[in-house]
């Protein structure tokens, strides 16, 4: 077998699957996607923005909906490691009706984006590429609506480009703690790579019932678990782990928990209490693991560091509350929204 030169990382993910320990997981059964999610739709129609960056050509997808009834503003929606632009599909819909333009994009490294083999991937290269695609269609001034990991670029762009952000709403972010401060064990890409090769429907599954909707479990949510599963079911399987393994690295090592204090603008934090998400939670001694993700406390914590916070809480709520509950969210995000707006 001969591999071509030209992508001497490309060898080394070929090389890493054939190589795959017996313990991998096989593909299961059920739709299999594109490594750029080909095959999976989208509610609205998909756009896209051609850039280089770091010396490589990249595709952004993203949708832009206009509302019926525009009220003058702009949402920006940016998803977790493991959801996608779709994921706001219940949102949009009340954002746009509410008369904002919505823009939702994929990152690169995620869902319909470009999944490059050579990429130094960080929060604030992640926002850089979206305040380009946002100046590309005329946009310079949003709220920005950041989930789960979306949560963290969202403060980190909030850091980089305060001028454009009339509000910042995170939605159980991570980031709220310093897992490596806290104990959590580093572990390396390649390591992260052969975790996400054992990725399967059921393992998705499971994790998403425990951690995103507090142990409950609707059939609405299978849709978001096919999504995900079926990137490792099709042909990109390598090319989508390798990304994700790169991603994740991202997330451990750079924090902005310790810069929550500098955000100038007022910031929605929409915590759903029975969130115990952590990264590499998995990976620490049970004594520290018990005390990671703890979301009731670091809501508060974190509320208590941001210099304008509206702080809102989900009893009831896992890691996902735009989901798991969209009428009960929306209807606080609207009003967190409206709130930081004067009411318009």
């Amino acid at each position: 077998m001969r591999i071509s030169s030209r992508w001497p990382a490309f060898g080394v993910i070929i090389a890493a699957a054939l190589c795959r320990p017996a313990g991998a997981a096989a593909p299961d059964d059920g739709p299999r996607y594109g490594p750029e999610l080909q095959g999976f739709e989208y509610p609205w129609p998909v756009r896209h923005f051609h850039f280089v960056s770091q010396g490589v050509a990249l595709d952004m997808a993203y949708m832009d909906v206009a509302p019926a009834t525009p009220n003058g503003q702009t949402a920006v929606l940016l998803h977790g490691k493991n959801f996608c632009a779709a994921t706001w599909q219940s949102t949009i819909v009340i954002l746009s009706a509410a008369g904002y333009r919505v823009v939702a994009p994929d990152q690169i490294g995620f869902c319909k984006s470009s999944k490059p083999l050579h990429y130094q991937f960080s929060f604030q290269q992640l926002a850089a590429n979206t305040r380009a695609l946002l100046a590309s269609i005329g946009i310079d001034r949003a709220v920005f609506v950041g989930h789960s990991t979306g949560g963290m670029l969202a403060v980190r762009y909030g850091l980089m480009y305060p001028e454009s952000v009339n509000q910042l709403v995170l939605v159980d972010p991570i980031g709220l703690e310093d897992w490596k401060a806290k104990g959590v064990p580093w572990q390396s890409v390649d390591a992260w790579y052969q975790q996400e090769l054992r990725s399967t429907a059921a393992s998705i599954r499971e994790y998403e019932r425990a951690t995103y909707y507090a142990g409950t479990w609707k059939p609405d949510y299978e849709v978001w678990v096919q999504m995900l599963a079926g990137m490792y079911r099709g042909s990109g399987r390598d090319r989508v782990a390798w990304n994700s393994a790169l991603l994740y690295d991202m997330i451990y090592t750079q924090p902005v928990y310790y810069e929550l204090g500098q955000l100038a603008m007022p910031v929605l934090l929409m915590i759903g209490d029975k969130d115990t998400t952590a990264i590499g939670k998995n990976l620490a001694p049970p004594s520290i693991r018990a005390t990671l993700g703890n979301y009731p406390v670091l809501g508060k914590a974190a509320a208590a560091q941001i210099p304008h916070p509206n702080l809102v809480e989900f009893p009831d709520l896992g890691h996902a509350p735009q989901i798991q509950a969209p009428d009960v969210f929306n209807k606080a995000l609207l009003d967190g929204m409206r709130s930081a707006t004067g009411g318009n």
